[in-house]
């Protein structure tokens, strides 16, 4: 029961980076006329640390990375380029599959994310916040 709720926390984490990814990524096509491919950049790194912070205090709270704070949030942007690659390649394919899409990023942005969430669940989940807490 108690890894349906992680799994559970992590994909509302991840309904959260997918908005602030997509919404960032929309927003710098639309109104900075940005290339989708650099925007897509910028909203992938702030994604990455909003999410981090999300997993860090409600997915999982009760395990440990025994990292600082700092050096944690670089494991997990390294752990997470994992995903990217994954995540950016479906973009990208979308992207060329679909030209109509390089006016509405957010559409491949959620493709690539879907794919890339099962593997950042694993790799945070086994990698970096593999130690339960200890009790006080």
């Amino acid at each position: 029961m108690r890894e349906i709720r992680t799994i559970g926390l992590f994909a509302v984490g991840g309904v959260i980076g997918l908005v602030v990814d997509a919404g960032i990524s929309q927003a710098l096509v639309s109104f900075g006329h940005w290339n989708a491919y650099l925007a897509r950049i910028v909203s992938f790194l702030a994604a990455a640390v909003v999410t981090w912070w999300w997993n860090r205090r409600h997915t999982f709270a009760g395990r440990s990375s025994g990292r600082r704070a700092h050096a944690e949030l670089l494991h997990w942007l390294a752990l997470m380029s994992v995903g990217a690659v994954v995540n950016y390649g479906i973009f990208a394919a979308c992207l060329m599959l679909f030209p109509s899409l390089h006016r509405w990023p957010a559409v491949a942005v959620a493709a690539g994310s879907a794919v890339a969430a099962l593997v950042n669940f694993s790799t945070a989940r086994g990698l970096l916040f593999r130690h339960p807490k200890a009790s006080r």
